[in-house]
């Protein structure tokens, strides 16, 4: 993933900021293992980062571009391009019924881009 650090992601803004408080960040993961970059990520409110919603993922290899409404139950695990390394699992988060990944504990380094 080359040159990504140097893009800009826009903020998304709805309900689901609005529910945690109306503070986002953007977030760089990276492996923790090799220190390759995973993707940006969207991460509203505060607290860990235990999951990653797919709708809130950039310029992530494992997700291929999907998306909440083409993806289904068809989404990847995602690893590490570099290593391998498991990085996270599929799920659906059933409160919200959202797609989501569920990050493995001590997978990833994170690095807030934008606030």
């Amino acid at each position: 993933m080359s040159n990504n650090s140097q893009k800009t992601y826009k903020i998304k803004k709805d309900k689901y900021l609005r529910t945690r408080g109306g503070t986002s960040k953007i977030l760089k993961i990276d492996c923790s293992q090799c220190g390759a970059n995973i993707a940006f990520y969207q991460k509203d409110g505060p607290g860990s980062l235990l999951r990653m919603y797919l709708d809130r993922i950039h310029d992530c290899e494992s997700t291929g571009g999907l998306d909440n409404t083409s993806a289904g139950s068809q989404l990847p695990n995602i690893n590490c391009p570099a290593c391998g390394a498991l990085i996270a699992t599929p799920m659906i988060y059933e409160p919200e019924q959202r797609l989501a990944f569920r990050v493995l504990k001590g997978s990833i380094k994170k690095t807030i881009v934008k606030k």
